[in-house]
């Protein structure tokens, strides 16, 4: 009996014991088996939904998103569910030059539930963030353009060149680089435009079998095929006068020569002079094509936009909110999505405000278009020492 007695103490024991284990080892369980994530799968749908405003923050989140933002899959998915989108982005020459430009793209401030500054709540939420881009090729002011999800960046001049025939694409997908094949001539100068997918580049470059006399020259480069071909320049066009500025309206790449514009039609291959209306208020960048119309913001700091149809210039109604702006604020205009950005810095010394708008057109005639304020922002503090390249959006 006492041997029994003492086999069911002991078993207890046992029993209690390896309960208090079992006890001491199940809470620490759960910590030592990582939670299940979601399939790449499944995550990758999730996130082609969300707007791409929000993408640069979901790049801090981890290495695998930061991965799965620069898939091609992801785009390939948005293009699916119908979710591609427009997205701007910004370069800047920061000092030092030989550290090549430096890219920002607009995107969302992360929410805010509540906020003591009432300076954040009034902001708009837009900020521009910093693109991290390593060997960033050196770019001109009318270099860049945007077919797509690519920006070409053509005739990069280096330091120890005089001209150049270089092609370099940045894919906004992945935020890299690669090189193009080369222009079949080299040029000094370059002005870029888009029509129908077709890059058409123009600038100066050597006659024929001449070492000093310089000659126009325009380039079609197909970006389907990467072909690029020289299209032949009347002698009677633009006699005597250098092309040095370009854009694309009405189905015509119009070149600016001196204080005139010469009109390319590439479907008929003929040339027409139509005067110098349309080069009146076309300065530096501060002018884009939004929907097949010429809008410009000229050293008056007045909104334009060009009739193409009368060949006259009427002013852009409505953009109430607007700030004003300086003549001296460095101005620049983009097509964002169908809606116009404008880009401007404000502020002097060592750091500047760069600041931004979108506006939303309105065509409300044939001779009145509408321009509403969406909203603008302080979105980026710069050096003092900085040359605002261009602001393009590409489409993913």
């Amino acid at each position: 009996m006492e041997r029994l007695i003492s086999g069911e103490t002991t078993n207890k024991k046992r029993k209690t014991t390896s309960s208090n284990k079992r006890r001491k080892t199940t809470p620490s369980t759960p910590q030592s088996t990582p939670n299940p994530s979601l399939p790449d799968d499944l995550l990758l749908l999730i996130i082609a939904r969300v707007p791409i405003l929000f993408y640069p923050i979901l790049s801090l989140v981890s290495k695998s998103f930061r991965s799965l933002l620069a898939s091609p899959r992801l785009y390939k998915a948005r293009s699916l569910l119908g979710r591609r989108e427009s997205r701007l982005y910004v370069c800047i020459n920061m000092y030092p030059y030989k550290n090549g430009p430096s890219w920002f793209t607009l995107c969302r401030k992360p929410d805010r539930t509540t906020s003591s500054n009432k300076e954040q709540d009034k902001s708009s939420g837009y900020v521009l963030a910093r693109v991290p881009i390593p060997h960033s090729p050196l770019s001109q002011d009318n270099s860049l353009v945007a077919v797509g999800s690519d920006i070409y960046n053509i005739g990069v001049v280096r330091s120890c060149e005089a001209s150049s025939s270089s092609v370099w694409i940045l894919d906004c997908r992945s935020h890299t680089w690669r090189q193009a094949p080369s222009l079949p001539v080299e040029l000094f100068t370059v002005t870029v435009s888009v029509l129908d997918q077709k890059i058409y580049v123009a600038g100066i470059c050597l006659e024929d079998g001449s070492d000093s006399s310089t000659q126009n020259s325009l380039t079609v480069l197909d970006t389907k095929t990467q072909v690029s071909a020289r299209v032949p320049i009347p002698c009677s066009v633009a006699q005597g006068k250098e092309i040095f500025l370009s854009t694309c309206v009405g189905g015509k790449v119009n070149l600016v020569t001196g204080r005139e514009v010469v009109d390319y039609n590439p479907v008929e291959g003929s040339w027409e002079e139509v005067g110098e209306t349309m080069c009146q208020f076309m300065f530096a960048e501060c002018f884009c094509v939004v929907d097949n119309v010429l809008y410009s913001c000229a050293i008056d700091r007045v909104f334009r936009w060009y009739h193409a149809e009368v060949r006259t210039w009427r002013n852009l109604e409505g953009l109430v909110g607007l700030p004003e702006l300086s003549p001296d604020a460095f101005v620049r205009l983009a097509d964002y999505g169908g809606k116009l950005v404008v880009l401007w810095n404000r502020g002097y010394g060592r750091w500047k405000m760069l600041c931004c708008a979108e506006i939303s057109l309105e065509r409300r005639n044939t001779c009145e278009i509408w321009g509403k304020v969406e909203w603008f922002d302080h979105v980026l503090s710069v050096p003092g020492l900085v040359s605002l390249y261009n602001a393009l959006s590409a489409t993913l």
